[in-house]
């Protein structure tokens, strides 16, 4: 039975540190990659990106294809691009030859993953689409010896390079590291440059993720906040007695955990805690009988009530405001944000 060395350098120290070592060792090496491959790119990056955006402009779809783990980047790409709003489906190679080949369309890009750029199945796959004349964007590592391109970058319209000069982890493991990380890396950017491209905005990204903490994150706050001005959050003037503002916000029931102040013409100058009802008891119940403004919590931070609730969940990281204030664009209050609000949707923790 053979035995595998261990890394140059790390013989003769403890197996934990010798595994943190090397571990840092693969991450900065990964990192290296990308770093390359950004330094690298150049006008056929553009043009890709010329290719999806006219594609998705014109009711196309982007088809992804490689085989192995290049097949599982590209799945990963393709679920990228059409969260992003550019219609894309991943293929694989072999089973295109058996029937999937159907799929593909004049309308239609692809983009064929295959770091050696010479797997048989995806170049197969490309030399029948390139005879179909359809756009092929190709990802591969690029040829090792100056000027030759493999057979996948012949037959592309475009192709693009990882730039790599070898793999994490090596020379002791051989599985795909850094290649799979810069092609998903460059994927994502393929991606994001395609989306700005087409003025994809937060609000198309919201309307294809209404599940899960993703799509709460991009629902408007006025959606999701339980006090609402004019309903069950009495708007306090600002002239009012402490006392008398906590009557009135005892009447509409349960009462929120700030009461919001407003001057004269209805806008928003303050709001007033518990925590400021606590220290103010505690320093002189009697001063309950002083106007609300002389206690408040002045120019409290609000949100526009046009945010999204991942700007109030920002908020309560950055500043720990438990309640925010919703305001229109003239000031006046539109409801209150509970950060409870926030924790039953398990956005925040308490």
């Amino acid at each position: 039975m053979t035995t595998r060395s261990a890394p140059k350098g790390t013989e003769r120290q403890p197996p934990a540190a010798a595994e943190l070592d090397f571990a840092r060792t693969v991450l900065r090496d990964e990192g290296c990659a990308l770093t390359r491959l950004a330094d690298a790119l150049g006008p056929e990056f553009t043009r890709a990106v010329d290719l999806l955006a006219a594609c998705a402009d014109g009711g196309g779809t982007v088809l992804v294809s490689g085989l192995g783990k290049s097949g599982h980047i590209g799945a990963k790409i393709s679920a990228t691009l059409a969260s992003l709003g550019i219609p894309s489906h991943a293929v694989h190679p072999s089973e295109a030859a058996h029937g999937d080949l159907g799929r593909f369309r004049p309308s239609d890009t692809v983009i064929c993953i295959s770091y050696s750029g010479e797997t048989d199945e995806v170049v197969a796959l490309a030399g029948v689409l390139r005879q179909d004349g359809l756009p092929i964007i190709s990802i591969t590592g690029g040829s090792k010896a100056e000027g030759q391109g493999n057979s996948l970058e012949r037959l592309a319209t475009v192709a693009l390079r990882l730039h790599l000069d070898g793999e994490a982890g090596a020379p002791y493991f051989v599985a795909p590291t850094s290649s799979t990380t810069a092609t998903l890396a460059l994927g994502d950017a393929l991606a994001l440059c395609t989306a700005r491209r087409r003025n994809f905005t937060d609000e198309d990204f919201a309307r294809r993720h209404p599940g899960g903490a993703l799509g709460e994150l991009l629902r408007p706050v006025t959606e999701v906040m339980r006090f609402v001005a004019g309903k069950n959050l009495p708007l306090v003037p600002e002239a009012s007695a402490v006392g008398d503002a906590l009557r009135k916000a005892a009447e509409v029931g349960r009462r929120p955990g700030a009461l919001i102040v407003v001057d004269g013409g209805g806008q928003l100058v303050g709001i007033f805690t518990d925590g400021d009802l606590r220290r103010l008891i505690l320093r002189d119940a009697t001063e309950l009988a002083r106007p609300i403004r002389e206690v408040m919590t002045r120019a409290p931070r609000t949100l526009a009530d046009t945010a999204l609730v991942r700007d109030a969940v920002r908020m309560f990281r950055e500043h720990r405001q438990d309640e925010i204030p919703v305001v229109d664009d003239g000031g006046r209050p539109a409801g209150l944000l509970d950060v409870q609000d926030l924790i039953a949707m398990r956005l925040v923790r308490d």
